[in-house]
């Protein structure tokens, strides 16, 4: 092989890249399209998980009874609380079971049925016990599950404060 030939191999394997002009259009309009697309759905995004970003507060405890008002019987209090869920604010209405055990401590019950959710009464049929009309579940004065219900009614978390009675945030039953 000749030394032209091996300088015309060479040059020819070494060609020049070059953009047409439908590639540059293309890259172009695709990135500008990328952000654009990029500036209407980052906004969206964001709202949408905002409220997950936001740091979560401890439980806040609401007054609900003078402490003086608390017998051995439990008895039934309605109180309010204010709540967020993402950007809906509400002033929904709780009720607790609250009474004093053996020892004069403080306590109360979620009246919530742990078997299927229904709201729990005490004594309806003069038996001291909590009674569930859905399904006939029966709790004990602890909230302990007698009948039909898997589990025990939840607790609130409570505080005394200037004889006062705060209850907090639900959880499960400690007294069973």
């Amino acid at each position: 092989m000749s030394n032209r030939e091996q300088h015309e191999q060479s040059h020819s394997s070494a060609k020049k890249k070059t953009m047409s002009r439908r590639q540059f259009l293309s890259y172009t309009l695709g990135g500008a399209g990328a952000f654009m697309v990029g500036g209407v759905a980052l906004p969206m995004i964001r709202f949408a998980i905002d409220p997950v970003l936001q740091k979560k507060t401890g439980g806040t405890f609401v007054k609900v009874a003078q402490e003086s008002e608390i017998t051995t019987e439990p008895k039934e209090f309605k109180y309010q609380i204010h709540q967020v869920d993402g950007w809906y604010e509400s002033d929904p209405v709780r009720t607790a079971w609250i009474a004093r055990d053996q020892n004069g401590v403080i306590f109360a019950l979620s009246p919530i049925c742990k078997h299927l959710g229904c709201t729990v009464n005490w004594n309806t049929h003069n038996d001291n016990q909590y009674f569930c009309p859905c399904h006939e579940a029966k709790y004990s004065i602890d909230g302990k599950n007698l009948k039909v219900a898997p589990a025990p009614l939840d607790e609130y978390e409570v505080e005394l404060r200037d004889g006062w009675v705060y209850l907090g945030p639900v959880k499960p039953n400690s007294r069973v």
